[in-house]
């Protein structure tokens, strides 16, 4: 499966589950979850349907082990962010048990953007001058 597919289907897994924290806090009056909610929806929908757009526009075929090293990264630091969030703000368990993973969860999010920067900065010297880069 191409990475734009990969990263569109996770971003559309993240938006339905970031819609059903929505409801289920609208449907309980109880918005402990907002932070989580947010995060959900922005790391996860957001960012992965960016990462699936510019795959698709403009690296498609460049670099295909990076790109499956930033697909992975983004999404297991992604899952791990936004579970250990709806486990915080659910009162599951305490911060300092959740803290470790959060901080390196935040530290791999940032690593897989890094690495989409490089991958838009190593772009063959026709693509960069493209339209479509434009």
């Amino acid at each position: 499966m191409a990475i734009d597919r990969k990263f569109l289907l996770c971003a559309f897994a993240y938006a339905i589950a970031g819609m059903g924290v929505g409801i289920y806090m609208a449907a309980s009056k109880n918005h402990s979850l907002f932070v989580a909610h947010a995060h959900i929806l922005l790391v996860g929908f957001v960012v992965s349907l960016i990462y699936a757009l510019v795959h698709k526009l403009w690296i498609a075929g460049s670099g295909r082990r990076l790109a499956d090293v930033q697909f992975y990264l983004h999404q297991l630091a992604a899952l791990v962010m936004t579970g250990g969030l709806v486990l915080l703000y659910a009162g599951a368990l305490p911060e300092a048990t959740l803290a470790p993973a959060l901080g390196l969860a935040s530290v791999g999010v940032l690593l897989a953007a890094l690495l989409m920067v490089w991958m838009i900065v190593r772009l063959p010297r026709e693509l960069a001058g493209s339209a479509a880069l434009s």
